[in-house]
């Protein structure tokens, strides 16, 4: 064979192999450039692995054992409360089992309604009634504590302005408990009157909604210095029959400080100076189970983080899983969290997203508007899903990321929305009911197993096991 021949039938090859590197290196440092500037491709990798492993059922599952919780803790799961406790033992054990670093953190708060002991009976008539704590009725937020053993005496009786006015309490006997209806003005309004009047307690019952149920009030204003308390309808329809005969007790117990906790768990591996959070609060409302607000939320953290296990235990970044308690009376746990965090620690969390309500059953799909760093990987991940979103301002500061945004962290999250009424074009974007309010069950009793809207909880968890796996390795 001729030497010329020889070396042609070489360097063919060669070549060849030489052009496909050439072709591979560039196809390589396109979609590197891509990634770089967009994030991890949707379609490869932990994003991917993860959406898939983070199932509606898996959430279920966590939500159901929630609703059993409440139901065996007085209906709801409230901070400071045995339901509260059972919740964060669940998540907690949950987190152990999946090999995370866990820590319950314990602070005090004031205390609240739920946590309170209170009693409210009849006296000085033959079938005098002892109402049930919770189930006929509750303290107000704010109360403060004591005992009355007083005359029963009608305010304005008829009116929803009821205690509204000072001069409704003309002719008023000082040292009597004055009963009061809702309606009109605020229940602070009500009950400073009726201390400036001289009663020495005041109830206010539910009237206007469904008999059964108990008006969980909260004191606005300045304080007051008589016990108040909140019953349902049907206690003060009773009450009234008895036509200013009877008297009662009012107790409201010890009102200082109470202590609940927050669960945190991180991963055992993953670089500390990157470390993502991802929050939701765990407790609840003290007027019912609170399984949207938000059993979603920390139902959905919960099932990331035990699917990320599985899927990647050390990745890139660490990231690090946040249930907070005492989120419906002020954000407590999160700005205890975040108070006793040093300078460094602070700066060490590259990003913190929050999930409060997810599944709401008028649902929207809001984007927390924040950094393109964080607010960019939801929404190019439903952009590319041709699923809607609409970029929520409005959130500023108003759950769990709020201290985390307070010291300049970059932070995102979803929401399904809540008490608000649905508009038009939100209605246009993503069905439903316009008009009606996202969530007609919220910070009500009947914010059950069954007031979940699974569409929405899927389509949400899945951009929230999304953002947390690309932020995991970016």
């Amino acid at each position: 064979m001729p030497k010329a021949r020889r070396i042609a039938m070489v360097v063919a090859p060669a070549l060849v192999l030489l052009i496909v590197a050439v072709i591979v290196l560039i196809l390589s440092s396109g979609r590197d450039a891509t990634e770089t500037a967009a994030g991890p491709a949707t379609s490869d990798g932990l994003p991917a692995e993860l959406r898939e492993a983070v199932t509606l059922e898996g959430i279920m599952d966590h939500a159901r054992r929630f609703q059993r919780i409440a139901d065996e803790h007085s209906g709801n799961r409230a901070a400071g409360t045995p339901g509260y406790d059972a919740s964060a033992a669940y998540v907690a054990n949950e987190l152990r089992e999946a090999g995370y670093e866990v820590k319950v953190q314990r602070f005090e708060f004031p205390a609240s309604a739920a946590t309170l002991d209170a009693e409210l009976r009849e006296m000085g008539v033959p079938d005098a009634r002892e109402y049930a704590l919770g189930t006929d009725f509750a303290p107000m937020e704010g109360t403060p504590g004591g005992e009355v053993r007083a005359s029963l005496r009608p305010v304005d009786e008829g009116s929803p302005t009821s205690g509204c006015e000072a001069g409704d309490f003309a002719g008023f006997v000082r040292g009597d408990v004055a009963l009061l209806r809702r309606g009109v003005c605020t229940f602070g309004t009500k009950a400073r009157n009726a201390e400036a009047a001289g009663a020495s307690a005041a109830i206010v019952f539910n009237d206007g909604e469904p008999q059964g149920e108990v008006l969980f009030g909260e004191l606005d204003g300045p304080p007051t210095g008589i016990p108040v308390l909140g019953t349902s309808a049907t206690v003060g329809e009773d009450l009234l029959a008895r036509d200013g005969a009877s008297g009662v007790r009012v107790f409201v117990g010890d009102t200082g400080a109470n202590s609940t906790t927050n669960v945190i768990a991180q991963t055992r591996g993953g670089n500390e100076d990157e470390t993502v959070m991802v929050g939701a609060h765990l407790d609840s409302v003290p007027q019912g189970p609170g399984i949207n607000d938000n059993g979603s939320g920390s139902a959905t953290v919960l099932e990331i983080a035990l699917q990320l296990a599985e899927i990647d235990p050390q990745p890139k970044n660490r990231v690090r899983f946040a249930f907070w308690g005492a989120e419906e009376i002020g954000l407590l746990g999160s700005r205890h969290y975040v108070e006793n965090l040093s300078d460094n620690e602070i700066e060490d969390i590259s990003a913190y997203l929050n999930f409060d309500m997810l599944g709401s059953p008028n649902f929207v799909r809001s984007v927390y508007e924040g950094p393109d760093e964080v607010e960019g990987v939801f929404s190019e991940y439903f952009d590319e899903k041709g699923i809607q979103t609409e970029t929520n301002s409005a959130l500023d500061g108003r759950s769990d990321h709020g201290p985390f945004q307070d010291e300049g962290v970059p932070t995102g999250g979803l929401f399904s929305g809540a008490g608000g009424t649905k508009t038009r074009n939100q209605q246009e974007a993503f069905g439903g009911e316009v008009g009606a309010p996202f969530d007609a069950c919220y910070h009500q009793e009947c914010d059950d197993i069954e007031n979940l809207n699974e569409k929405s909880l899927d389509q949400l968890s899945d951009g929230a096991a999304h953002a947390t796996a690309v932020l995991a390795q970016s």
